[in-house]
């Protein structure tokens, strides 16, 4: 008996071994992602191997992500990949690929992505009562809730679409 251990030093050997299975020589890259991508980035990707091409210099970083943010993460790959080799210490990686999939699916496909839809802005006092006279003209309190959110709804479009004209 050696008495209390901590739990990173039970699972530092294990980790390396997995991670080094998937092409990954520095653990930290997948142990700290959001640190490395940064907070925005690692919550749209996940790093899944790393493949080093035979007789050449450089490896490549395949990334998993959703397929509606995969172009919002191409355009920020030359600043990840400058993230990634300093977190090598070296310019390791030379390529990064991405892989687009489902939030849930296949295989890999089943890591759980953070993004989340940005949160609407909070309905103006005159588009409630608007939405809340459209309400009471139904007796099914099912149908006022509805009603009251698809007018909530279209009032907030309007006065988006009336933002974007004046920009």
């Amino acid at each position: 008996m050696r008495g209390f251990e901590p739990a990173a030093k039970l699972v530092a050997a294990p980790v390396q071994s997995a991670s080094e299975g998937r092409g990954f020589a520095v653990t930290r890259l997948l142990t700290h992602w959001p640190e490395v991508a940064g907070e925005q980035l690692a919550a749209m990707t996940r790093p899944v191997k790393i493949s080093h091409s035979r007789g050449g210099f450089g490896a490549t970083l395949t990334l998993l992500t959703m397929g509606p943010v995969a172009p919002m993460v191409e355009m920020q790959l030359p600043q990840l990949k400058e993230r990634v080799n300093a977190c090598y210490g070296y310019n390791a990686v030379q390529r990064i690929l991405l892989t687009q999939t489902a939030p849930e699916g296949f295989a890999e496909g089943q890591a759980r992505f953070l993004t989340k839809p940005p949160a609407a802005p909070e309905p103006s006092p005159v588009e409630r009562k608007q939405a809340e006279a459209v309400a009471k003209r139904f007796s099914d309190e099912g149908l006022a809730a509805a009603m009251q959110q698809l007018a909530l709804n279209h009032a907030h479009r309007k006065t988006r679409q009336n933002r974007e004209d004046f920009a």
